[in-house]
């Protein structure tokens, strides 16, 4: 970072690693081989980067920030199996990631992070295990279990599609600059129940109004945030089918309530 004059920048969350030893603890969880792909979302300086390349078939490495490109480019030249793609993650067509990444393995922005996992969830089918840095808050958010005070819409999706577990705490002081928070190193591995897009859309529409409004009934927070919801009756029939109380709130059913919900309301 001294010697290319890397300056974090606040507004993108960088929060580069200085700490080798974690990479360690990252490489023991994802444990990088020969024969994967893989996709870091963040490279930063390249402290990941210049770890995972010879640990790996291929790598693929997307960064943002121009200004790192001198330091990135010079942290994984002296490998032949980096592909560097410059631009935004949310903007990017993963798609057109040549070899496909069957992992990810990354430090992620903390203004990011969700957002980035879903769209790997989603549109990225060939990777089937996530192992990611991310902040603590974040971290406990996707692997909450129903009646948490964590628990949320992106809890249950990413849940419907991954196994969600909280490998470890991250010491603050492995970054530079110290952020204000605390960090976890998070492990996804994806669960193999494919659904029609048909009833994916419908599944997402119904976690995402159950959620809308928190402190409310599930039925209720249906009704005001989708005016074409199911009548209440209808909604209060299925959940007590499912088990639950007509009045239920949102955070106590589990993912595979929202997929039984679904179908009841004829949503799958």
């Amino acid at each position: 970072m001294r010697r290319f004059s890397v300056r974090p920048n606040r507004e993108l969350g960088q929060n580069f690693l200085v700490d080798p030893n974690i990479l360690s603890v990252i490489g023991g969880v994802a444990q990088p081989g020969a024969g994967d792909v893989v996709l870091e979302i963040g490279g930063g300086a390249g402290a990941l980067s210049e770890y995972l390349a010879p640990r790996v078939g291929h790598l693929h490495v997307i960064e943002v920030d121009m200004h790192l490109r001198e330091a990135l480019t010079d942290a994984t030249g002296a490998f032949g199996n980096v592909t560097l793609h410059w631009g935004d993650a949310m903007k990017l067509d993963l798609n057109e990631l040549h070899p496909g990444p069957g992992k990810v393995i990354a430090n992620l922005p903390y203004g990011v992070a969700t957002a980035v996992l879903r769209r790997t969830i989603d549109e990225l089918a060939t990777v089937d295990r996530w192992v990611v840095m991310v902040q603590r808050e974040v971290g406990e958010r996707l692997a909450a279990a129903p009646g948490d005070r964590a628990y949320g819409a992106s809890s249950v999706l990413v849940q419907l599609a991954c196994e969600v577990k909280v490998q470890r705490a991250i010491a603050r002081t492995v970054f530079y600059p110290v952020p204000g928070v605390d960090s976890v190193l998070v492990e996804l591995r994806r669960r193999n129940e494919p659904r029609t897009p048909q009833a994916d859309a419908a599944l997402r529409a119904l976690v995402h109004g159950a959620f809308a409004h928190r402190r409310k009934a599930l039925t209720g927070s249906l009704a005001l945030a989708d005016s074409e919801a199911p009548p209440r009756e209808r909604v209060q029939r299925a959940l007590v089918a499912l088990g639950h109380p007509p009045d239920a709130r949102a955070q106590r059913l589990s993912p595979e309530d929202f997929v039984a919900l679904a179908a009841a309301l004829g949503g799958a």
